[in-house]
Parts: C-alpha cells; structure tokens; sequence
C-alpha cells in the first residue's frame, strides 16, 4: 500500500443525470457524452499518479465501466450532500485507512493533468491542506495529510462561494495550505466549447 490515496467522485453515467447544466444546451445524451469525454481524461492522467487510488460513485458500483480493472478499487459515496460525502472520504482515508495523505477530485476537469496531481501530493508534504481552486469559484481538488472534517460543514455547495468558504475554514482550524492553479470545470456551453478539439482527440 502507498501512503498516498486519490479518490475520484463520479456521477453514475446516466442520461438526464449528469452535466445536468451543459445538457440544457447540448441535450442529455451529447451531455453525456460529453460526461464520458471527461470520464476518460480523468483517467487517463490519474493512472500515471503513484498513489492508491479509488473511484467512488454517486449512487452504484459499475463492475465494468471505464474504472474496471487493478488499478482501481470501487466504492460509493456516503452522504447526504457533497460536504458529508468528501467528508466521509477523507475520515476513511486518513483515520481508518491509515493513508498520510489523501487527494479528491470529481471528474468534471478537463485542464487537470497528472502533473498537476503529483504537485497536490508533494505539496502534503509541507502543508496540511491543498486546494485546487476553479474559474467557478468552487474547487476541483482539496487534500489533507490530516482530518479537518469542518472543513466541509456549512458549505453552499454548488455556488460561487465554495471556495472562499472553504479557505475560511481551513483558516479558522490554523491549518497550513497551498493553493493550486487556477482551472476551469466543464459545467456550461462555454466552458465545453473551450476544451471540446482536445478532449474529442484524447
């Protein structure tokens, strides 16, 4: 076992459920395709990252999806709401698990690169937290080398304020943190539009 974990959260690739904003301009079934597109980026740059990893999905375990094989072990996410689904996670990681230091992104990313997740976990080195801030003003990634679990709580998940409330919070804990660069999620039209020539190639 690597002391390192990198979790991913999915959505379960199903039509009408997922890029739910995206598919308002592009339809539900090239929204999720377009879901698939970023499915395949994601994995494609976390197999290169020398960390356990495990895919977690939203609401059932796929056996034989894009995620089937070694590399990956397979979970689902408990929660309520995002902030309790990651915060379970990271209790998981770190406290039962015994890992030094655990990584989560979501799937939605089209600019993240292995690199930059081999940044994320050599950050853990040094500080407690990193956090990958998105154009949205959420984030695309958060680690911890130890539990802060109200980092989570209290969080109006899904708007501009995610970020910004979660910097709060590790602040208030007196935590160490290093942000990463800035990137953009695939959430609407225009946001697709900028990265469609490279992920159609990928």
């Amino acid at each position: 076992m690597s002391s390192s974990k990198l979790i991913v959260f999915v959505r379960n690739p199903i039509a009408g459920k997922v890029k739910t904003r995206l598919a308002k301009a592009v339809g539900d079934n090239e929204a999720l395709n377009i879901y698939r597109m970023l499915l395949r980026h994601t994995k494609n740059h976390v197999l290169n990252v020398n960390a356990d990893k495990e895919v977690s999905y939203s609401e059932k375990v796929e056996p034989e999806d894009e995620w089937a094989g070694s590399s990956f072990t397979k979970s689902i996410q408990k929660g309520q709401d995002l902030g309790e689904r990651m915060k379970n996670a990271f209790r998981t990681g770190l406290t039962l698990e015994g890992f030094g230091k655990v990584v989560l992104i979501g799937s939605d990313c089209a600019e993240l690169t292995d690199t930059i997740l081999e940044e994320a976990f050599d950050i853990l080195n040094n500080k407690d937290v990193v956090i990958g801030p998105a154009v949205d003003g959420g984030y695309y990634l958060i680690g911890m080398r130890k539990f802060f679990p109200e980092v989570f709580d209290k969080i109006n998940w899904s708007t501009s304020r995610v970020f910004d409330q979660t910097i709060q919070r590790i602040n208030k804990y007196g935590a160490s943190y290093k942000t990463l660069e800035l990137l953009r999620d695939v959430d609407e039209l225009e946001d697709w539009e900028r990265v469609r020539s490279e992920l159609e190639r990928s």
